[in-house]
């Protein structure tokens, strides 16, 4: 039986999935080779570029035109800077694989030699030789090409370029160098020259950047469907959107939110039983709750200062896009963090979950509030106790803890969703909603309980112009996303961060009537 893949390569054999060659327009792939281009490949980890340059060498080799071979170059990672060291890796990682992909172990019969003549540039040689001896032309995919640092990725690149006027006869005709980024935002400080090198300078002779996208909404269904075709499980309509609005089509989120409600959660073991929303938004909520790597991987990127420069004006809603340096956000984009189409926002549903809970994940494991203090005896939240308890304890606490925040202008929103996260981990759930230059943030609170689900708007806001701007701004904001959301309740927090302004001015609590819905409005 096959299952959802959400490690390493795609085996058809073995996983559900759409055909890798499929992803790309492989017409335009061969032209490219065909014309002898050097290009690359990029996209976000655990998208299928592995997958699909596995899938094109296959191919490429069975049309008999060309020798192609697929290596990974991330094993000379280890090295950093050392660069002869790297290419020891390198090389040998070649050979190897020119032994069990292509049969050929002329690599392997003169890496070695040319190591100790030419050391840290001996890449070129060996492609070169290899090239002469091939009776067909070569085609090379490098993957993990941006794993290299410094020194050791500007000696591969310029050995790449070096060798370029010399395809087809004596070195490769085609190279395809595959990574997270292209290859023109890559900012390379080399030890040795102590200085910093672009990878377009490095690598100039690159003919196109290519960039292999998520999956529509049209192919996870698809891929879902492959699974109700060997098992007869169903993914009922509602639970196929969820999946594509909480995913937004990132592959390895479409694979490990299919594989945790199909293969780990109890209900949707059971063969006989619907996938529904419900048992998706389960699945969801295990994903975040464990950290699987990739989402690791995610959140180990907002330590860069690149990352924080984009992804903190998006989480306090501030500014606008012109504001922000177009290398970040170009750079921020391709590592899969942020899509760009109508307004600058995270990525997907459960990125934008992810992101401010891992923020503020040792705040929230030292608020010590219990969600006993605020749950009614009929089983409902009692949000107005809970949030004048919030009131209290930003008071006393928000200058202490937003200054330890790595995310500073987007403090305040983050602490009160370390707040709530606390309370809601017991039973209910938060959803999101922020984007750049919407100046708020949107947060859905939604708790279960006896006699059904308790939903309620909780808007936050920053204080730019006057309170009365502000206010009236707000509370249309906060009857929009109500209407949108079909709660019942609403509240509107106003965050006052000028200097200089005592709490007393900028702690109340109001009830304000908008089109004929109380909205209950906070100062903090």
């Amino acid at each position: 039986m096959r299952f959802f893949n959400t490690a390493g390569p795609v085996n058809c054999e073995d996983h559900y999935c759409l055909p890798p060659l499929h992803r790309l327009d492989l017409a335009h792939i061969l032209s490219l080779i065909d014309q002898k281009k050097y290009f690359v490949l990029h996209a976000p980890r655990q998208v299928g570029k592995t997958s699909f340059l596995l899938a094109l060498m296959a191919y490429l080799n069975q049309q008999e035109r060309y020798r192609c071979l697929y290596c990974n170059v991330e094993v000379g990672q280890f090295a950093r800077e050392d660069v002869a060291q790297a290419m020891r890796a390198i090389l040998g990682e070649i050979a190897l694989r020119a032994a069990s992909h292509l049969g050929d172990p002329f690599p392997t019969s003169i890496w070695q030699q040319l190591l100790q003549e030419s050391g840290g540039a001996a890449l070129n040689p060996l492609l070169t030789k290899w090239a002469e001896a091939s009776a067909k032309p070569l085609i090379l995919l490098v993957d993990e090409i941006d794993s290299l640092v410094g020194d050791t990725l500007v000696a591969v690149l310029r050995q790449l370029r070096a060798g370029y006027d010399k395809r087809p006869g004596s070195f490769p005709q085609s190279i395809i160098l595959c990574g997270v980024r292209d290859v023109r935002d890559y900012r390379i400080y080399t030890d040795q020259g102590k200085s910093v090198i672009t990878g377009g300078s490095a690598f100039n002779i690159k003919a196109k950047s290519l960039r292999l996208g998520d999956f529509d909404q049209a192919e996870v269904e698809a891929l879902y469907h492959q699974h109700t075709d060997e098992t007869g499980q169903v993914f009922e309509p509602a639970a196929l959107e969820l999946a594509w609005q909480l995913t937004r089509g990132q592959p390895w989120l479409v694979n490990a939110l299919a594989y945790e409600v199909c293969f780990d959660v109890a209900a949707g073991r059971d063969r006989s039983q619907p996938i529904t929303a419900a048992l998706i938004n389960q699945a969801k909520e295990q994903l975040i709750f464990r950290r699987e790597t990739h989402l690791d991987q995610l959140v180990d990127k907002l330590k860069e200062e690149r990352v924080r420069r984009v992804i903190e004006p998006i989480l306090a809603g501030q500014t606008e896009l012109e504001k922000l340096p177009e290398d970040d956000v170009q750079y921020v984009a391709d590592l899969g963090l942020i899509r760009t189409q109508e307004e600058l926002q995270i990525a997907n549903p459960i990125y934008r979950e992810v992101i401010p809970r891992s923020l503020v994940y040792t705040t929230q494991l030292q608020i010590t509030h219990q969600p006993a203090w605020y749950v009614q005896a009929d089983g409902r939240l009692n949000l107005t106790k809970l949030l004048a308890a919030f009131q209290q304890f930003f008071r006393e606490h928000s200058e202490h803890w937003v200054e330890r925040f790595d995310y500073k202008e987007a403090g305040p929103q983050l602490l009160l969703q370390a707040f709530l996260q606390r309370i809601v981990n017991s039973g209910g759930r938060i959803e999101r909603e922020y984007a750049l230059g919407r100046r708020r943030t949107d947060l859905l609170l939604i708790w279960p309980y006896a006699g059904g689900t308790q939903t309620t708007v909780i808007e936050l806001k920053i204080l730019y112009k006057s309170l009365e701007e502000t206010l009236q701004e707000g509370l249309t904001q906060t009857y929009e996303y109500m209407d949108h959301c079909q709660a019942a309740e609403g509240h509107l927090i106003i965050f006052d961060r000028r200097p200089g302004r005592a709490w007393e001015e900028k702690i109340f609590r109001r009830e304000e009537t908008y089109q004929g819905q109380v909205i209950t409005v906070w100062g903090a």
